[in-house]
């Protein structure tokens, strides 16, 4: 009957949590924390996966102001981030892009106009922003004035005009008329 009780109090102290470990997350683990979070997981848990994998660290005192450090530092690096951000965001504002393509008669687009092309003509214009910012679900396929939203920052975000009209060049075609025959 002893192996019962002892069972019995291992599954007790398990309950009430005396089998824990607390440690310092060092990347985002789905269902438990962000990166910097200090949690509390089972023993084995933390020891046989999170430690050997290094995704976290232990909670020791040492280990805690490191990542205090981190955080601060990390803290300052968004600031300056969002400040810069949103100057960006003043100067993109009143800019409106315009692209000129060929179309059909119905105003449908041959091709289209992606965010490689709305960073392209930006950054002809000065202005340096990566394509995977600009937040185009899909490719602009038709004629007329769009509102493009850039994500600067993850607080931050610019809305940029676009205009897309026909290519002027683009003419009807002609009909070919049949040589007059002499008799």
């Amino acid at each position: 009957m002893s192996n019962t009780t002892d069972g019995r109090k291992v599954f007790a102290a398990l309950k009430s949590g005396e089998f824990q470990m607390e440690v310092i997350l060092k990347e985002d683990v789905a269902n438990l924390g962000h990166r910097g979070d200090v949690v509390k997981v089972a023993d084995g848990y933390g020891r046989n996966f999170l430690l050997p994998r290094k995704l976290a660290l232990q909670a020791t005192l040492a280990n805690k102001a490191v990542i205090e450090q981190m955080k601060a530092a990390a803290a300052r690096r968004s600031a300056t981030e969002k400040a810069q951000a949103q100057e960006l965001v003043a100067k993109l504002e009143p800019i409106s892009l315009s692209f000129t393509r060929k179309s059909g008669e119905n105003g449908q687009l041959f091709g289209s106009v992606t965010s490689a092309d709305i960073a392209g003509e930006l950054a002809a214009k000065g202005f340096e922003v990566d394509r995977r910012k600009i937040q185009l679900n899909e490719p602009i396929k038709s004629l007329g004035d769009f509102t493009v939203s850039i994500k600067l920052h993850r607080e931050v975000t610019a809305h940029l005009r676009v205009q897309v009209a026909a290519d002027a060049a683009q003419e009807a075609p002609e009909a070919v008329a049949a040589p007059a025959v002499a008799d």
